[in-house]
């Protein structure tokens, strides 16, 4: 879908966001460069992401692939930091973006590692609304840039299979995010582009949370992600930083 269209179809898109991120994509995979901070999270979400499967789907989580067998889209997939540990996990892997330049960097990039990734350049809506459906949907630090909030979770619902699993992670709004995600992050140490966050678009647990049950799915875990020195970052109970929250969607009644 080009970006035409994308602009000619309601949609939860930011133009002015996935034009700033659009225009960093040729830096991804730098784990220098200005997705540093992307780099060093990815383990620790592959690994949270690799045992919510695991129990959900009711798979060893130390296969070599254990999303094998299951259909995995990832939102606001970037230039495919994630949807690449995913495919490698097993995983059929569908990645959307609303920026074609991430969507052209992260295909040469999979292609170049050998990996057989669908990526398009299309809104959660316009996917939506071709029937796909996904056992898996990962949506990394992605609502917090995006607009119409509510339509974006209905989507996404829409994409998910009955009795499928939702991953998400976001920012906290709250005094320490701003202190080390914006004032330390962006400002002082570079890590993440200045000018990537909006403190203010941050959604607090309980937030997203009603967000996620108001659009009508069941919401299961929420877990904080910190940073600490020595180990870096990593899971717990402190969600004061940044947090992932998992839900599902039912099965609904049986037919007849």
């Amino acid at each position: 879908m080009t970006s035409q269209a994308l602009s000619e179809t309601p949609n939860s898109i930011a133009p002015a966001e996935a034009a700033f991120f659009g225009a960093l994509a040729g830096d991804w995979w730098n784990p220098r460069g200005s997705s540093a901070m992307l780099h060093r999270i990815t383990p620790v979400r592959s690994a949270f992401i690799r045992d919510q499967a695991a129990a959900h789907f009711g798979v060893s989580g130390r296969s070599r692939r254990p999303l094998a067998g299951l259909a995995a889209l990832d939102i606001g997939c970037g230039a495919g930091l994630m949807a690449e540990p995913l495919a490698r996990m097993g995983a059929a892997v569908t990645a959307i973006d609303a920026a074609p330049e991430n969507i052209a960097v992260a295909s040469a990039h999979a292609a170049a590692q050998g990996l057989s990734i669908d990526y398009q350049c299309q809104s959660v809506e316009s996917l939506a609304a071709t029937g796909a459906r996904f056992d898996l949907i990962t949506v990394l630090e992605v609502i917090e840039h995006v607009e119409r909030r509510d339509a974006f979770l209905q989507a996404i619902t829409s994409l998910l299979a009955p009795g499928g699993l939702l991953v998400m992670s976001t920012p906290n709004r709250t005094p320490a995010s701003w202190a080390v995600l914006i004032a330390g992050a962006e400002w002082i140490a570079r890590t993440i582009p200045r000018g990537a966050h909006q403190w203010q678009r941050f959604m607090t647990p309980a937030e997203l949370e009603e967000a996620l049950v108001h659009a009508g799915l069941v919401v299961g875990i929420v877990t904080g992600l910190s940073w600490r020195p020595g180990p870096g970052f990593v899971i717990g109970q402190d969600t004061s930083l940044d947090y992932f929250i998992a839900a599902t969607k039912g099965r609904g009644p049986p037919a007849g």
